[in-house]
C-alpha cells in the first residue's frame, strides 16, 4: 500500500500529477483542492494517497490534507460512490464544506455538483451524518479560523450546547440567527437571538 509521495513535481493538471520520486513518475488524479495547493513544476512536494486496486484497474489519488483523503474513504464507503465520484465531489467541495452541507443537510448543495443527483445527495448525507465526531462537527460549523464571524458561529453553538442544546439543534439555532446578523453581533447577542427566537 502506497501512503504518500515525497518528490519533484514533474507535471501537473487540474485532475492529475505526475510525481518524480527517485527517478519514477508515479501519475497521481487529485481533487481541484489539491491542485490549488500544489507548488510550481520542479518543486518538491508531499502527497498523501490512497492506493485504489479493483479488479484489473490500479490508481493512485492524491491529497494535500488527511482531512482530504479521509473525506476521500468515506466516500467510496457509500454504495454506488466509486473514485471517480469521489474525486469529483471533492473537486465540487473541499473536505470542510462537504461535512457542512452533510450537517446541514444540503441536498442542493451536494446534488449542484457535477455526477450527483438528488438521490446520491440524499445517500451521502444520510450514510455520512452520524460519521463525523463532535469536533469535527464543531469545525465544519466555524469554517475559517481567519474570519472572525466564523469563530463567533462556532463559540455560539458551544454555549448553546454548554446550557444542555443538542449539538445538532445549536447548530440549526445559531444558523437561523447568524444570517440576520452583521459583524458586530456579539457571540452573546447570537445566543440570545437564538434562545428568543
Amino acid at each position: 500500500m502506497i501512503t504518500f509521495l515525497d518528490g519533484l513535481i514533474d507535471s501537473k493538471q487540474p485532475a492529475c500529477v505526475v510525481i518524480n520520486v527517485g527517478g519514477i513518475g508515479y501519475e497521481v488524479l487529485i481533487p481541484l483542492s489539491t491542485f490549488d495547493q500544489l507548488p510550481h513544476e520542479g518543486a518538491q512536494t508531499r502527497l498523501l494517497t490512497h492506493h485504489h486496486v479493483k479488479e484489473d484497474i490500479e490508481a493512485l489519488y492524491g491529497f494535500a490534507t488527511d482531512a482530504e483523503r479521509s473525506m476521500f474513504r468515506l466516500l467510496l464507503s457509500i454504495s454506488k460512490i466509486g473514485p471517480k465520484i469521489a474525486l469529483s465531489i471533492l473537486s465540487g467541495l473541499n473536505a470542510r464544506e462537504l461535512k457542512r452541507a452533510v450537517i446541514d443537510g444540503d441536498r442542493k448543495r451536494l446534488s449542484s455538483i457535477n455526477g450527483v443527483g438528488p438521490k446520491m445527495a440524499e445517500r451521502i448525507i444520510v450514510e455520512l451524518k452520524d460519521k463525523f465526531s463532535e469536533g469535527e462537527t464543531l469545525e465544519a460549523v466555524a469554517g475559517d479560523e481567519n474570519n472572525p464571524a466564523d469563530v463567533r458561529i462556532r463559540d455560539a453553538v458551544l454555549a448553546l450546547v454548554a446550557l444542555g442544546y443538542k449539538q445538532a439543534d445549536a447548530i440549526k439555532m445559531i444558523n437561523a440567527v447568524s444570517e440576520k446578523s452583521d459583524p458586530s453581533t456579539t457571540v452573546e447577542d447570537l445566543v440570545r437571538l437564538a434562545l428568543t427566537s
